[in-house]
């Protein structure tokens, strides 16, 4: 707080009001809409499968399946595992045998370019109601 107080009286030190008082009376008002709204790419039933622990991806399924017919369950990589784990979590564990596993698309994709670019595999598993 004393630091709004030494840029309202410090007009006279143009290095420090020319910086911070645009950007200190702007990124409050910038920084809220920009945190509360996310912007999604992919459609509300996609899952991506990550490093998280699985469980937390299987209650995200779980809701997701409450609000849609079904879910696709996406992975790449060292994820794989952690994707087909969440399918098994939720059609076998959690669904109480309401879901099951609809169909499965394996593929590889080239990531990354020149010397760099390698092939990753891909999965991407739906689960539905039965």
């Amino acid at each position: 707080m004393p630091k709004k107080n030494s840029d309202c009286s410090a007009p006279n030190d143009p290095a420090e009001s020319k910086p911070e008082a645009p950007s200190e009376a702007t990124a409050p008002t910038e920084r809220e809409p920009q945190e509360r709204r996310i912007e999604r790419r992919s459609p509300p039933n996609h899952i991506y499968v990550g490093k998280k622990p699985v469980m937390s991806y299987a209650m995200s399924a779980l809701i997701q399946l409450t609000q849609s017919e079904q879910i696709i369950i996406k992975a790449r990589g060292m994820a794989i595992s952690r994707a087909v784990d969440v399918a098994e979590i939720v059609s076998k564990r959690l669904g109480n045998n309401a879901f099951s596993v609809k169909d499965i698309k394996i593929d590889t994709e080239l990531v990354g370019v020149g010397e760099e670019a390698r092939n990753v595999s891909t999965i991407e598993i739906v689960v539905g109601k039965k």
